[in-house]
């Protein structure tokens, strides 16, 4: 079992279940992680959450007191270079990872964990953005789980066919040139939610959700993380090609993806549901980037889709 210890929690931020709390756990190769957990009385199961990039446990409180009222209890990890865990690089707000298959060494981390947290199974996975690019290698590789859900997987980057191979050559040389901690075209060290107004964001059309974002941020600025490195980049893209050269796992599979999507490629998730064995990819009317932080309508229709997906994969 991982040694652990209490780790900050944000409860009033996270506005989730009073079960809330968080501890340290350290990965194999020696980078310290943060893990959440919310437990529910009776749960029926434990949802995984895995967060996409710039992403933190206290940005997922309120989806874990829906699944809470849904049956179900819900754990997600900071991972490696984010949120309250290890950055990388001394630019602590550049998004770095040296390998893109190291995440999995969190996701090991973190089984673990709710392992010797004794949370309820059985486990499901949530993983939006960057962690469905995770959470699809990890379900290749055998994570211990009943069913997966996405929210706007990261399975392709929404890009145009001309800079596409500008991204790709433009990382690959900033590696080479050694700046490779240098930020990709467009992006700042500042925290998106804090740097764009909410008119015209590509996250959410919720005012109420983007203040709670912008919230977490001002009250914890050490949990921000700015736009990704070139060599993030750079590995993104090879993790997504390898990715999209496999074939689906044999695991019942439930995608959501926003009409209005702008960060990730729409594209890439059609067509790797389209040749998913029974996976079914729903399409939210109006929503963006961020699903589950969508207006009341959509963001409580993709939680209680995804229960009742679970509960069927009991």
């Amino acid at each position: 079992m991982p040694e652990t210890h209490p780790a900050p929690f944000h409860a009033e931020l996270a506005d989730g279940p009073e079960t809330g709390a968080a501890v340290w756990v350290t990965s194999s190769d020696g980078v310290r992680l943060r893990v959440g957990h919310w437990k529910t009385p009776d749960a029926k199961g434990t949802v995984l959450m895995f967060p996409g990039r710039t992403e933190y446990i206290e940005k997922y409180g309120r989806s874990a007191r829906a699944f809470a009222d849904l049956g179900y209890a819900m754990a997600a990890i900071d991972w490696r270079g984010q949120g309250l865990a290890d950055r990388l690089i001394d630019d602590r707000d550049a998004g770095y990872v040296g390998h893109f298959p190291d995440y999995q060494l969190d996701v090991a981390a973190m089984l673990a964990t709710l392992q010797a947290l004794d949370m309820p199974k059985p486990w499901f996975l949530l993983g939006h953005s960057m962690g469905g690019c995770i959470g699809l290698r990890a379900l290749m590789s055998g994570l211990p789980v009943n069913a997966a859900a996405f929210s706007a997987p990261m399975w392709g980057i929404l890009m145009s066919s001309a800079m596409r191979p500008a991204a790709w050559a433009l990382s690959w040389t900033g590696r080479r040139l050694g700046a490779g901690t240098k930020y990709a075209p467009g992006t700042k060290p500042q925290t998106y939610v804090l740097a764009e107004p909410f008119e015209g964001n590509s996250l959410t059309n919720d005012p109420d959700m983007y203040a709670y974002m912008q919230a977490q941020m001002r009250e914890v600025p050490d949990m921000a993380l700015g736009g990704p490195s070139l060599h993030w980049l750079h590995e993104a893209l090879r993790e997504m090609r390898h990715l999209a050269a496999r074939p689906a796992p044999d695991m019942p599979c439930l995608t959501f993806l926003g009409t209005d999507e702008q960060i990730v490629d729409p594209d890439a998730i059609k067509t790797r549901m389209a040749a998913w064995p029974g996976g079914e990819l729903v399409m939210m009317q109006g929503g963006e980037h961020e699903v589950l932080m969508e207006r009341p309508a959509i963001r409580d229709a993709v939680h209680t889709d995804c229960a009742a997906f679970f509960d069927r994969h009991l």
